[in-house]
């Protein structure tokens, strides 16, 4: 983590990973009956959003689904196309069974400007409530090879 500026005011930016991860560790005992979901675990300055968020039971929606599944996320995520449902939002944590977003999901506010990109306004599903973490900025650059390496964790 470093700090920059940026449109005149010092921000930190914070260094992105993303690491294949799942819903449980090999012998615990809560997997039973549920649906151990690997995925591409999203890492901001070492620290594991899907942790950070657990209790919410939802995981990361890079690295896991179909192939053409992973690549429309990626492309939401380096911001190609904007996401069909959520003007500047993007679901990054969804439901851990099937992806789908009726069953509840977390988004967040994705912006670029220049060479930095921001994440805000997390929020969960139906709720004007806004969670307390962020706002992120990265380098594109790290960025871009975070989000791209997420292609196939699972």
């Amino acid at each position: 983590m470093h700090d920059e500026l940026l449109g005149g005011a010092m921000i930190k930016v914070s260094y992105l990973e993303t690491r294949p991860s799942s819903r449980y560790a090999e012998h615990d005992p809560k997997q039973t009956g549920n649906k151990n979901t690997i995925f591409a675990d999203i890492i901001i300055d070492g620290n594991s959003l899907y942790q950070k968020l657990k209790k919410y039971d939802l995981v990361p929606a890079l690295g896991w689904g179909s192939e053409e599944h992973q690549r429309l996320m990626i492309e939401y995520f380096l911001l190609k196309s904007p996401f069909e449902l959520m003007y500047h939002r993007y679901p990054i944590l969804v439901c851990p069974w099937c992806g789908d977003l009726e069953c509840g999901y977390i988004s967040v506010s994705i912006g670029k400007e220049s060479d930095i990109v921001e994440w805000s306004n997390f929020q969960v599903t139906g709720s004007n409530n806004k969670l307390e973490i962020g706002p992120y900025y990265f380098k594109w650059d790290n960025y871009k090879y975070a989000i791209e390496s997420a292609l196939g964790v699972e």
